[in-house]
């Protein structure tokens, strides 16, 4: 099993979830997050004063699945959330040694 976490353009959250929907996501969980890469911010101009956003908001989708799914999830994750800009985000794999159900006590893929 493994855990893939993609940061991607808050407004690609939608397309994103149609798209690991399709493919029989189980279940994933979202998170509203700041942060910057090769962008360094932004400059914006407001009511004539110039001011640095140094954190742009993103999303953060985290996906734990088999090691059979993850290339079609991560292909999923380029092909809808790629804009060609830069900005587009990024996607990590972790390897997990062991997933539990709290509620069942269910581990491995079972409680996936």
């Amino acid at each position: 099993m493994k855990k893939v976490e993609a940061i991607i353009q808050p407004f690609k959250l939608e397309p994103v979830k149609e798209a690991l929907h399709q493919l029989a996501v189980k279940g994933m969980t979202v998170t509203e997050v700041k942060g910057f890469g090769r962008q360094k911010g932004l400059r914006e101009v407001y009511r004539g004063m110039e001011y640095q956003v140094d954190f742009l908001p993103k999303v953060k989708i985290e996906v734990v699945a088999t090691d059979e799914q993850i290339e079609a999830i991560t292909s999923a994750i380029i092909n809808v959330a790629r804009t060609g800009k830069v900005g587009d985000g990024k996607i990590f794999i972790y390897p997990l040694t062991e997933v539990i159900r709290i509620r069942t006590g269910e581990t491995g893929e079972e409680a996936v």
